[in-house]
């Protein structure tokens, strides 16, 4: 059974074979991305893993499907690593992630892969992005009645990880403002290059905006010492930048998604921080047409910060009561429970169902099988069956 009402945010779990080039890549920073010159084989092992999910995707009947986001190592590093003026390069330490899986602790010593250095080099451009052929590949390969949508990283994110290290960006731009300019530069560069070759939806993902929630004890933008006007003057930075890439990208015609979480990767997580906190800032000012929201466990908080979507009667929120973090399939009276609750803030007819995030955010995965994947995405679909009829 199929739903038009399920979607899925972007990523599969990858096989083996794809895997094994991945491994190579993380330990290496003399190479360029997409790096297909730098390993024989790569590039068909990576368009034959592309041509079986996207088919894998149409036989499940998925009204909107990605290349799997097998053409990248990380969710969002590998789009940045496209564009002019960027050097990639190991660094000291990787991310930090909960030290278990599903633990909710607050022990962040679980490190991630090194190969996440970045060196702003030259002005910004987008000049020949990998991405456009990652998109025309998928695209090629999906019917005409299936819609093709290419996930990439939020300007407003990059912006905030750059910021944390004024080295990476200062022999270009002088100050963050200047940053952030150089930044519109190339993402509206991107945005007409994709509108060219017939891309109709960009989906902007972001997992900064816990860092600005009280409840998030490892936040940078939360300090009990900072007043709310020094709070919302940074998030207003991030805010107009996302909000300028949405007008660049509304301008050539796009239709533009964001999905949020608190990280994903080996199933663990890398931060906490509850909706209701941020929804003044993440919700109610940016003006994305669909928000996927990451909801599958109480860190998200409660479902009345839907309000903030009360003025917005336009836009969709699709909904990711399902965790694609652990192996076992979801309470389905619990799961529909929550999407009635949701109709009392937002219309029915302009909400989804999905999991909180994707299934392999960065090229390692979770921690379950392909066939619990395809389970849990079959009982999404029939979920959203029950609620919507549709």
């Amino acid at each position: 059974m199929t739903s038009k009402r399920f979607l899925t945010v972007g990523s599969f779990l990858r096989p083996a074979d794809l895997l094994e080039y991945k491994e190579k890549i993380e330990h290496r920073d003399d190479i360029t991305y997409p790096f297909y010159e730098d390993f024989q084989g790569y590039r068909e092992a990576e368009e034959q893993a592309v041509k079986q999910i996207v088919q894998e995707q149409i036989e499940a009947g998925l009204p909107e499907i990605t290349d799997g986001e097998f053409s990248r190592s990380l969710w969002h590093l590998d789009f940045f690593w496209g564009f002019e003026g960027v050097r990639r390069f190991i660094a000291d330490h990787g991310y930090f992630f909960e030290d278990e899986a599903h633990s909710h602790a607050t022990d962040y010593s679980f490190e991630t892969r090194k190969d996440i250095g970045i060196e702003i080099t030259a002005p910004l451009a987008s000049k020949d992005h990998p991405f456009i052929a990652h998109y025309l590949r998928t695209r090629e390969l999906a019917p005409a009645d299936v819609e093709v949508k290419l996930t990439i990283p939020s300007p407003g994110h990059l912006y905030g990880e750059l910021t944390g290290r004024p080295e990476s960006f200062s022999n270009v731009y002088a100050t963050p403002a200047e940053l952030a300019e150089g930044m519109k530069v190339a993402y509206t560069q991107f945005f007409e290059q994709y509108a060219a070759v017939g891309g109709k939806t960009i989906q902007l993902d972001d997992c900064v905006w816990s860092l600005f929630a009280k409840d998030n004890p490892t936040g940078f933008h939360n300090k009990t010492d900072m007043s709310e006007e020094e709070i919302e003057s940074i998030a207003l930075d991030f805010i107009n930048l996302n909000n300028a890439a949405i007008d660049a990208a509304h301008a050539v015609g796009l239709t533009v998604y964001t999905h949020n979480c608190r990280g994903n990767y080996a199933s663990r997580n890398a931060m906490a921080g509850s909706y209701g906190e941020v929804a003044k800032f993440f919700l109610e000012r940016q003006n994305y047409d669909r928000f996927y929201l990451e909801w599958d466990d109480s860190r998200a908080g409660g479902l009345e910060a839907l309000k903030a979507f009360e003025n917005k009667p336009e836009t969709e929120v699709v909904l990711g009561f399902l965790s694609s973090k652990t192996s076992t399939l979801a309470d389905e009276q619990n799961v529909l429970a929550q999407l009635e609750e949701a109709t009392k803030y937002v219309d029915k007819d302009k909400l989804f169902l999905s999991h909180q995030c994707g299934f392999a955010s960065c090229d390692c995965g979770n921690e379950l099988s392909t066939e619990q994947q395809w389970a849990k995405i079959s009982q999404g679909q029939e979920l959203a069956l029950a609620f919507w009829g549709e």
